[in-house]
């Protein structure tokens, strides 16, 4: 079968500027040293390595995760392929230093990503089109970040007002937008929050002023500031007492099935958008205002905090499907409390983990495989109940997997995302680390080697135990 080397960029490249240019001078340099070179092939969308099992590299870098071949047998002898990948990999450290992550399985080493995330990005290079050339943000409100402003624009969408609509297809992962807030107000009593922001406006341009007074108020009366801040903010975190008004993130719509994720970045200051599956242009781009509960709860709470009647692509579906749903999402909301439990956790920790496993699967089937946000804390939460009975092995995969979704959901720059990282790097940082037991015990590099996924999560998941 041949043993496979190369090398991962971990983590992957951002779709922002400074990493879009840096990747670009690493093609040229790549294109200056392969000139002439008959085995090296320059596409409209990848560079292709016509050795081995031809590893590439995609001009949008951000879709980059590996480059690699296998390097024993006679086609990768004859094809030189182990040389490209020992050049390659020099010029990629020369620009991304400690991103570059090499690994052979000749010495027994792996790469860092499974293998089904790597043919998803070489698959999304390969058959897609190349998205448009962004343009910077020139926006006073999004001043420091490193977004793109072309991926969508404001329209007016019937029967719900204004919303953000693709203006390209967006990959899933993307960050579509981080913005700073037009001005930040802790919960309080009408007649605080009035104030507070009547005092904040006036620090403001007549342009902010009126795009704050534009946007939809649910609580008309004497408060009409506080009504606009009840019925837009964001908050500020989870279960963040302070929200904050934006001048565009406060447009996006939504539904019961989002398509993207919100997130406050403490760090930065700033709220972000990423896509949570692939939206095409024209779709709407839309997050959940409401995600717990049967659709009888969802709607009255929207109708109540919101003032409308919600008409998503769950929503509108017949009552048997919508039926369906609310089971699933009653079993989601059973089998979090169940996975929440310390007790259960400390004591029966296979339960646990099984209960982890069923809410994976469940999730699917409700979200299609866009909750990104739920994934990254389901995977952290697997990966609790394995370091706390010493199973650094388990724990190091769902840091992991919880990390990769954290990137795909919040970005690389979110401080959670960070924190994940540093436990997959080194899962005995946490607190629970062998806090409960050791009778799980592994070292972080006994995670099996050469399995198949599905023997691998039966592994990981402890389902032959």
């Amino acid at each position: 079968m041949g043993a496979d080397a190369g090398f991962d960029m971990v983590p992957r490249l951002s779709q922002g500027v400074k990493d879009r240019m840096k990747w670009e001078r690493f093609l040229e340099v790549v294109k200056q040293h392969y000139a002439g070179d008959g085995q090296v092939e320059v596409g409209s969308r990848v560079i292709y390595f016509k050795a081995g099992e031809w590893p590439s590299l995609p001009i949008e870098g951000h879709k980059f995760l590996r480059f690699s071949s296998k390097i024993t047998g006679r086609i990768a002898a004859e094809t030189g392929v182990e040389n490209y990948i020992r050049e390659v990999m020099s010029m990629a450290k020369a620009f991304f230093g400690g991103q570059i992550r090499p690994w052979t399985e000749l010495c027994d080493e792996f790469g860092f990503y499974r293998w089904d995330f790597v043919h998803a990005s070489i698959k999304s290079y390969e058959s897609e089109v190349p998205t448009p050339e962004p343009i910077p943000i020139t926006s006073v409100n999004n001043q420091g970040t490193d977004c793109d402003t072309n991926l969508y624009k404001v329209m007016t969408i019937p029967g719900r007002g204004r919303g953000l609509v693709a203006t390209v297809d967006i990959p899933k992962g993307t960050r579509i937008l981080c913005e700073k807030p037009l001005l930040k107000v802790e919960s309080s009593m009408p007649e605080f929050v009035n104030r507070c922001v009547a005092e904040k406006l006036k620090l403001l341009s007549k342009d902010k002023q009126g795009g704050f007074l534009s946007l939809h108020n649910n609580f008309p009366g004497p408060y009409a500031f506080a009504g606009v801040v009840r019925t837009n903010a964001l908050p500020c975190g989870p279960g963040s007492s302070v929200g904050g008004i934006y001048l565009t993130a406060c447009f996006i719509n939504h539904s019961c099935i989002p398509n993207a994720h919100n997130n406050w970045n403490e760090a930065a200051q700033y709220e972000t958008i990423h896509a949570t599956r692939d939206i095409l242009v024209g779709e709407e781009i839309l997050i959940s205002y409401a995600a717990e509960g049967s659709s009888q709860t969802r709607q009255q709470r929207l109708r109540e905090s919101f003032g409308f009647q919600c008409s998503c692509e769950l929503c509108s579906q017949s009552p048997q499907v919508i039926q369906a749903s609310d089971k699933r999402r009653a079993d989601i909301q059973r089998l979090d409390e169940t996975i929440g439990d310390p007790v259960a956790m400390m004591n029966s920790p296979q339960k646990s983990l099984a209960a982890c496993h069923n809410l994976l699967q469940i999730l699917d089937k409700e979200y299609a495989g866009a909750v990104i946000a739920l994934l990254a804390r389901l995977y952290y939460d697997a990966f609790q109940i394995s370091v706390a009975h010493g199973d650094q092995a388990r724990a190091s995969v769902f840091a992991e997997r919880s990390y990769m979704s954290r990137v795909e959901c919040e970005g690389e720059d979110s401080p959670a995302t960070q924190w994940v990282k540093s436990l997959m790097q080194n899962p005995t940082k946490h607190s629970t680390f062998n806090a409960y037991s050791t009778k799980w015990r592994t070292s972080k590099t006994a995670r099996p080697r050469n399995l198949d996924a599905d023997s691998f999560d039966k592994w990981l998941w402890r389902l032959s135990a």
